[in-house]
Protein backbone atom coordinates (compact mmCIF):
# COMPACT_ATOMS: atom_id res chain seq x y z
CA UNK A 1 0.00 0.00 0.00
CA UNK A 2 1.41 3.41 -0.92
CA UNK A 3 2.17 6.03 1.69
CA UNK A 4 0.18 9.26 1.91
CA UNK A 5 3.13 11.47 0.97
CA UNK A 6 5.24 12.34 -2.04
CA UNK A 7 8.04 13.89 0.00
CA UNK A 8 11.55 13.22 -1.28
CA UNK A 9 13.79 14.65 1.45
CA UNK A 10 14.37 14.33 5.16
CA UNK A 11 13.03 17.11 7.34
CA UNK A 12 15.25 20.11 8.03
CA UNK A 13 13.77 21.11 11.40
CA UNK A 14 16.65 22.78 13.25
CA UNK A 15 18.46 21.79 16.41
CA UNK A 16 21.84 22.52 17.93
CA UNK A 17 23.95 20.18 15.83
CA UNK A 18 21.98 20.93 12.68
CA UNK A 19 21.01 24.62 12.79
CA UNK A 20 18.85 26.43 10.27
CA UNK A 21 20.75 29.03 8.28
CA UNK A 22 18.62 32.17 7.92
CA UNK A 23 19.38 35.62 6.52
CA UNK A 24 20.42 36.90 9.95
CA UNK A 25 22.64 33.91 10.78
CA UNK A 26 22.22 30.45 12.24
CA UNK A 27 19.11 29.53 14.21
CA UNK A 28 19.23 26.96 16.99
CA UNK A 29 16.05 25.45 18.42
CA UNK A 30 16.09 23.96 21.93
CA UNK A 31 13.28 21.57 22.82
CA UNK A 32 11.67 22.05 26.23
CA UNK A 33 9.33 19.08 26.89
CA UNK A 34 6.14 20.32 28.52
CA UNK A 35 7.54 23.85 28.48
CA UNK A 36 9.11 23.50 31.94
CA UNK A 37 12.64 24.71 32.62
CA UNK A 38 14.58 26.26 35.47
CA UNK A 39 15.23 29.98 35.60
CA UNK A 40 18.92 29.11 35.76
CA UNK A 41 18.73 27.25 32.45
CA UNK A 42 16.75 30.09 30.89
CA UNK A 43 19.36 32.60 32.08
CA UNK A 44 22.19 30.49 30.66
CA UNK A 45 20.43 30.25 27.30
CA UNK A 46 19.88 34.00 27.31
CA UNK A 47 23.59 34.44 27.94
CA UNK A 48 24.19 32.42 24.76
CA UNK A 49 21.89 34.81 22.88
CA UNK A 50 23.69 37.83 24.37
CA UNK A 51 27.17 36.62 23.48
CA UNK A 52 26.58 34.74 20.24
CA UNK A 53 23.12 35.70 18.93
CA UNK A 54 20.72 38.60 18.57
CA UNK A 55 20.35 39.19 22.32
CA UNK A 56 16.94 37.55 22.80
CA UNK A 57 15.53 34.10 23.42
CA UNK A 58 12.62 33.47 21.05
CA UNK A 59 9.57 31.45 22.14
CA UNK A 60 7.90 29.15 19.59
CA UNK A 61 4.30 28.04 19.10
CA UNK A 62 5.33 24.55 20.25
CA UNK A 63 6.56 25.92 23.59
CA UNK A 64 10.22 25.53 22.64
CA UNK A 65 13.04 28.09 22.59
CA UNK A 66 15.23 29.49 19.85
CA UNK A 67 18.41 31.52 19.62
CA UNK A 68 19.01 33.18 16.28
CA UNK A 69 21.48 35.48 14.57
CA UNK A 70 24.42 33.21 15.44
CA UNK A 71 27.65 33.44 13.46
CA UNK A 72 28.54 30.27 11.61
CA UNK A 73 31.15 28.86 9.24
CA UNK A 74 29.33 27.48 6.20
CA UNK A 75 26.50 26.21 8.40
CA UNK A 76 28.71 24.95 11.24
CA UNK A 77 28.59 26.47 14.71
CA UNK A 78 31.73 27.12 16.70
CA UNK A 79 32.66 24.86 19.60
CA UNK A 80 32.07 27.84 21.91
CA UNK A 81 28.41 28.08 20.85
CA UNK A 82 27.80 24.33 21.09
CA UNK A 83 29.47 24.12 24.50
CA UNK A 84 27.52 27.13 25.80
CA UNK A 85 24.18 25.61 24.78
CA UNK A 86 25.15 22.24 26.24
CA UNK A 87 26.06 23.98 29.51
CA UNK A 88 22.45 25.14 29.91
CA UNK A 89 21.45 21.59 30.80
CA UNK A 90 18.62 21.75 28.27
CA UNK A 91 20.22 19.24 25.91
CA UNK A 92 20.34 15.86 27.73
CA UNK A 93 20.70 13.92 24.48
CA UNK A 94 22.57 15.04 21.38
CA UNK A 95 21.33 12.05 19.38
CA UNK A 96 17.67 12.78 20.19
CA UNK A 97 17.74 16.58 20.61
CA UNK A 98 15.42 17.27 17.65
CA UNK A 99 12.76 14.68 18.56
CA UNK A 100 11.99 15.75 22.15
CA UNK A 101 8.80 17.52 21.03
CA UNK A 102 6.30 17.19 23.87
CA UNK A 103 3.58 19.80 24.29
CA UNK A 104 1.44 19.69 27.44
CA UNK A 105 -1.18 21.82 29.14
CA UNK A 106 1.04 24.54 30.67
CA UNK A 107 -0.83 24.69 33.98
CA UNK A 108 -1.03 20.93 34.48
CA UNK A 109 -0.36 20.04 38.11
CA UNK A 110 -0.51 23.71 39.06
CA UNK A 111 -4.09 24.87 38.59
CA UNK A 112 -7.12 23.02 37.28
CA UNK A 113 -7.16 20.09 34.89
CA UNK A 114 -8.09 16.49 35.63
CA UNK A 115 -4.60 15.05 36.05
CA UNK A 116 -1.06 16.20 36.75
CA UNK A 117 0.79 15.30 33.56
CA UNK A 118 4.21 16.62 34.57
CA UNK A 119 5.48 13.15 35.56
CA UNK A 120 4.16 11.79 32.25
CA UNK A 121 6.11 14.44 30.32
CA UNK A 122 9.33 13.65 32.18
CA UNK A 123 9.06 9.88 31.78
CA UNK A 124 8.03 10.14 28.13
CA UNK A 125 11.07 12.29 27.39
CA UNK A 126 13.35 9.82 29.20
CA UNK A 127 11.90 6.82 27.37
CA UNK A 128 12.10 8.48 23.95
CA UNK A 129 15.75 9.39 24.50
CA UNK A 130 16.50 5.81 25.62
CA UNK A 131 15.30 4.27 22.34
CA UNK A 132 18.05 4.51 19.69
CA UNK A 133 15.64 4.00 16.78
CA UNK A 134 13.57 7.02 17.79
CA UNK A 135 16.45 9.34 16.92
CA UNK A 136 15.23 8.90 13.33
CA UNK A 137 11.91 10.65 14.01
CA UNK A 138 11.31 13.82 12.06
CA UNK A 139 11.95 16.98 14.04
CA UNK A 140 8.30 17.90 13.47
CA UNK A 141 6.87 14.74 15.09
CA UNK A 142 4.81 16.01 18.02
CA UNK A 143 3.31 14.57 21.21
CA UNK A 144 0.43 16.60 22.67
CA UNK A 145 -0.72 15.87 26.23
CA UNK A 146 -3.90 17.58 27.43
CA UNK A 147 -4.76 17.31 31.12
CA UNK A 148 -8.50 17.40 30.50
CA UNK A 149 -9.00 21.17 30.34
CA UNK A 150 -8.86 21.25 26.54
CA UNK A 151 -6.30 24.03 26.08
CA UNK A 152 -4.05 21.99 23.77
CA UNK A 153 -6.49 19.24 22.75
CA UNK A 154 -7.19 20.98 19.45
CA UNK A 155 -3.57 21.13 18.37
CA UNK A 156 -2.34 19.07 15.42
CA UNK A 157 -0.41 16.10 16.75
CA UNK A 158 1.13 12.78 15.90
CA UNK A 159 0.56 11.01 19.21
CA UNK A 160 -0.95 12.20 22.44
CA UNK A 161 -3.58 11.84 25.08
CA UNK A 162 -6.36 13.60 26.94
CA UNK A 163 -6.94 12.99 30.64
CA UNK A 164 -10.39 11.64 31.46
CA UNK A 165 -9.84 11.53 35.24
CA UNK A 166 -7.09 12.04 37.79
CA UNK A 167 -5.61 8.61 37.03
CA UNK A 168 -6.67 7.71 33.48
CA UNK A 169 -6.08 9.08 29.97
CA UNK A 170 -7.32 8.24 26.49
CA UNK A 171 -4.60 7.82 23.88
CA UNK A 172 -4.67 9.55 20.49
CA UNK A 173 -2.98 8.82 17.16
CA UNK A 174 -3.08 11.43 14.43
CA UNK A 175 -5.77 14.03 14.04
CA UNK A 176 -8.85 11.83 14.35
CA UNK A 177 -8.03 8.41 15.83
CA UNK A 178 -8.70 7.60 19.48
CA UNK A 179 -7.16 4.65 21.24
CA UNK A 180 -7.69 2.87 24.54
CA UNK A 181 -8.05 4.41 27.99
CA UNK A 182 -4.98 3.57 30.06
CA UNK A 183 -3.79 4.44 33.57
CA UNK A 184 -1.77 7.65 33.76
CA UNK A 185 1.23 5.70 35.01
CA UNK A 186 1.20 3.55 31.84
CA UNK A 187 0.81 6.45 29.41
CA UNK A 188 4.52 7.13 28.69
CA UNK A 189 5.29 3.53 27.76
CA UNK A 190 2.08 3.25 25.74
CA UNK A 191 3.05 6.33 23.71
CA UNK A 192 6.60 5.09 23.16
CA UNK A 193 5.29 1.69 22.01
CA UNK A 194 3.13 3.48 19.43
CA UNK A 195 6.09 5.62 18.39
CA UNK A 196 8.23 2.52 17.81
CA UNK A 197 5.41 1.08 15.73
CA UNK A 198 5.33 4.32 13.71
CA UNK A 199 9.08 4.22 13.04
CA UNK A 200 8.84 0.61 11.87
CA UNK A 201 5.93 1.41 9.56
CA UNK A 202 7.43 4.64 8.22
CA UNK A 203 10.89 3.32 7.42
CA UNK A 204 14.04 5.43 7.21
CA UNK A 205 14.15 6.63 3.62
CA UNK A 206 14.23 10.25 2.39
CA UNK A 207 10.60 9.87 1.34
CA UNK A 208 9.51 8.30 4.63
CA UNK A 209 6.48 9.84 6.37
CA UNK A 210 7.14 12.46 9.01
CA UNK A 211 3.70 12.22 10.60
CA UNK A 212 1.23 9.56 11.72
CA UNK A 213 -1.45 10.87 9.36
CA UNK A 214 0.90 10.23 6.41
CA UNK A 215 0.81 6.48 7.04
CA UNK A 216 -1.63 4.19 5.24
CA UNK A 217 -4.68 4.03 7.45
CA UNK A 218 -3.47 7.11 9.35
CA UNK A 219 -3.91 6.90 13.11
CA UNK A 220 -6.32 4.00 13.00
CA UNK A 221 -3.80 1.97 11.04
CA UNK A 222 -1.18 2.63 13.71
CA UNK A 223 -3.50 1.75 16.59
CA UNK A 224 -4.73 -1.38 14.88
CA UNK A 225 -8.34 -0.64 15.76
CA UNK A 226 -10.45 2.45 16.32
CA UNK A 227 -11.53 3.27 19.83
CA UNK A 228 -14.63 5.15 20.87
CA UNK A 229 -13.84 8.69 21.88
CA UNK A 230 -14.71 9.23 25.52
CA UNK A 231 -17.11 12.11 26.20
CA UNK A 232 -14.68 13.51 28.79
CA UNK A 233 -12.25 14.31 25.98
CA UNK A 234 -14.69 16.67 24.25
CA UNK A 235 -13.25 19.75 25.86
CA UNK A 236 -12.28 23.04 24.29
CA UNK A 237 -10.52 25.21 26.84
CA UNK A 238 -8.89 28.52 26.06
CA UNK A 239 -5.42 29.65 27.01
CA UNK A 240 -5.13 30.89 30.57
CA UNK A 241 -5.64 34.65 30.89
CA UNK A 242 -2.62 36.85 31.44
CA UNK A 243 -1.95 37.97 34.98
CA UNK A 244 -2.30 36.32 38.35
CA UNK A 245 -3.47 32.69 38.55
CA UNK A 246 -4.38 30.95 41.80
CA UNK A 247 -2.70 27.56 42.08
CA UNK A 248 -4.38 24.55 43.66
CA UNK A 249 -1.78 24.51 46.46
CA UNK A 250 -2.56 28.07 47.60
CA UNK A 251 0.38 29.67 45.86
CA UNK A 252 0.06 31.79 42.73
CA UNK A 253 1.45 31.89 39.21
CA UNK A 254 1.98 34.90 37.00
CA UNK A 255 1.17 34.57 33.31
CA UNK A 256 3.32 37.09 31.45
CA UNK A 257 3.07 38.41 27.91
CA UNK A 258 6.22 38.13 25.81
CA UNK A 259 5.81 40.66 22.97
CA UNK A 260 6.35 38.94 19.62
CA UNK A 261 7.57 35.91 21.57
CA UNK A 262 10.91 37.65 22.07
CA UNK A 263 12.32 37.42 25.59
CA UNK A 264 14.79 40.27 25.93
CA UNK A 265 17.08 41.03 28.85
CA UNK A 266 14.68 43.51 30.45
CA UNK A 267 11.85 40.97 30.60
CA UNK A 268 14.21 38.25 31.79
CA UNK A 269 15.34 40.51 34.64
CA UNK A 270 11.68 41.04 35.58
CA UNK A 271 11.22 37.27 35.72
CA UNK A 272 14.36 36.75 37.79
CA UNK A 273 13.24 39.45 40.22
CA UNK A 274 10.31 37.20 41.16
CA UNK A 275 12.86 34.73 42.57
CA UNK A 276 11.01 31.69 41.22
CA UNK A 277 12.87 28.42 40.62
CA UNK A 278 11.33 27.77 37.22
CA UNK A 279 9.13 28.96 34.39
CA UNK A 280 6.76 27.38 31.89
CA UNK A 281 6.91 28.29 28.21
CA UNK A 282 3.43 28.14 26.67
CA UNK A 283 2.30 27.36 23.11
CA UNK A 284 0.95 30.92 23.00
CA UNK A 285 4.50 32.27 23.18
CA UNK A 286 4.04 33.54 26.73
CA UNK A 287 5.65 32.65 30.06
CA UNK A 288 4.12 31.35 33.25
CA UNK A 289 6.09 31.91 36.46
CA UNK A 290 4.65 29.40 38.97
CA UNK A 291 4.97 28.62 42.67
CA UNK A 292 5.03 32.20 43.98
CA UNK A 293 3.98 32.88 47.54
CA UNK A 294 0.52 34.37 47.80
CA UNK A 295 1.47 37.63 49.48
Amino acid sequence: MSRVTERTRRDLCPGLLRPWIADDGALVRVRVPGGHLSTDALTRLHDVADVHGDGSVHLTSRANLQVRGIRHDDGCLSDAVVDAVMDTGLMPSTSHERVRNVMASPLTGLAGGCADLRPVVRELDTLVCAEPSLASLAGRFLFVLDDGRGDVAGRDLDLGLVAVSADAVQLRAGRDAWGPVVPVRDAPKSLVDLTLRFVEAAGAQPESPWHVDELPGRGIGLLGRAGNRRPETRVDGAAAPLGRISQDDGRVALHLAVPDGRLDRRLLDDVLALDAPGVVVTPWRTLIVPDLENA
